[in-house]
C-alpha cells in the first residue's frame, strides 16, 4: 500500500510539474516563431518538427499559393490534414503563431475580384485552428508608397475585412511599404482594431529609416507580431543594422508580449542551409529575449 501510495504521489507530482512547465511557457512574455514557407516546407507538417528541432516556440503555417485561382491552395481546407497539423503541434508543444496569406505578396490585395471571399477562408481555418494573427501583405501592386492611387481600394477592402475579423475575434496583421508615421495615419483611416501591423524590420532598414523610432511611432498597441529579421546577409548575431538588446528594450518598456517571427537574415555564402541558418538565428533570438 504505501508502494502504491509513492507511486501515485510521484505520478501527480510528475503531472503537477509538467503543468507548471506548460504554465510557464504560456506565460513567456517573447515567444520565438520560425515560418513553415522560409524553412522551406510550405503547408507540409514535417515543417512542426524541424521547427520543434531548431528550438522555436512555434510556427507560422501558410495558406499556400493564390496564383489565378479564387481563393488559397489550402490543404489546410481538408479536415483530416488539419488535424493532423493540430495533433502535431500538441504532441511536440509547439504553436500556431499565425497564419500566413503571402500569396498577396505577388497577387493584388487591391484589385483582385472576390478577395473578401479569399480572405474570409484564411480567417475560417484560423478558427478551426484556434490561430489568433493571420499575416497580410499588400505586396508588390499593392506598394502603398509607389502607388500611392491604390489607397482608398486598400483602406476599404481592409475595413471590410476588419469587420470580419473583429466578429470572428482575430486580429489581421497587416505588412505595408509605408513608413511608421503613413501606417498610424492607414490604422486610422481602416478603423478597426482587428488590423493592425506585422512590423517587418527588414522594411524600415532597407528604406534606410530609425527602427527605434519606427518603432516608437507605431507604439505598443498597434504591432500584432514582428518579423525580427533583416535582408539575407548574415546571422542577426552579426548584424551591425540591429542592437536587438535595443529592441528589447523598447518592448519590455511597453510591457508588450508577443511572437518574435524569424524570416531572414539568413547567411549569403549558405542561403538553402535551413538548420544552419535558423538554428543559429534562433539560438541567438531565445538568448536575448529569453535568456537562453
Amino acid at each position: 500500500m504505501r508502494l502504491l501510495a509513492f507511486i501515485i504521489c510521484c505520478g501527480f507530482m510528475l503531472m503537477s510539474g509538467c503543468g507548471i512547465a506548460q504554465q510557464i511557457h504560456s506565460k513567456q512574455q517573447y515567444k520565438i516563431g520560425l515560418i513553415d514557407l522560409m524553412l522551406l516546407k510550405r503547408q507540409k507538417i514535417s515543417a512542426l518538427q524541424l521547427t520543434k528541432d531548431l528550438g522555436a516556440d512555434g510556427v507560422e503555417i501558410d495558406m499556400g499559393g493564390l496564383g489565378n485561382r479564387p481563393t488559397f491552395d489550402s490543404k489546410l481546407a481538408i479536415d483530416s490534414i488539419r488535424e493532423q497539423y493540430v495533433n502535431k503541434a500538441k504532441t511536440l508543444g509547439i504553436e500556431f503563431c499565425s497564419i500566413g496569406m503571402t500569396g498577396f505578396y505577388s497577387q493584388s490585395f487591391c484589385n483582385r475580384p472576390n478577395v473578401d471571399n479569399t480572405v474570409a477562408d484564411c480567417i475560417h481555418t484560423m478558427q478551426q485552428m484556434h490561430i489568433n494573427i493571420a499575416f497580410l501583405p499588400m505586396g508588390i501592386q499593392c506598394d502603398l508608397a509607389k502607388n500611392p492611387e491604390v489607397k482608398d481600394s486598400v483602406v476599404a477592402r481592409l475595413k471590410r475585412v476588419g469587420a470580419m475579423a473583429e466578429k470572428a475575434g482575430v486580429v489581421i496583421g497587416i505588412e505595408t511599404a509605408l513608413d511608421a508615421a503613413g501606417e498610424v495615419q492607414l490604422l486610422k483611416e481602416i478603423g478597426s482594431p482587428a488590423i493592425k501591423i506585422y512590423f517587418n524590420f527588414e522594411n524600415a532598414l532597407t528604406a534606410g529609416r530609425d527602427l527605434y523610432k519606427e518603432m516608437e511611432i507605431l507604439g505598443k498597441g498597434r504591432i500584432c507580431q514582428i518579423h525580427c529579421t533583416n535582408k539575407d546577409s548574415i546571422w542577426l548575431q552579426n548584424d551591425p543594422q540591429i542592437d536587438m538588446h535595443k529592441v528589447k528594450a523598447i518592448l519590455d518598456k511597453w510591457n508588450w508580449s508577443g511572437w518574435l517571427v524569424i524570416e531572414r537574415s539568413r547567411d549569403a555564402n549558405d542561403p538553402t542551409n535551413v538548420r544552419k541558418n535558423y538554428g543559429a538565428n534562433t539560438a541567438y533570438i531565445k538568448k536575448v529575449f529569453q535568456g537562453k
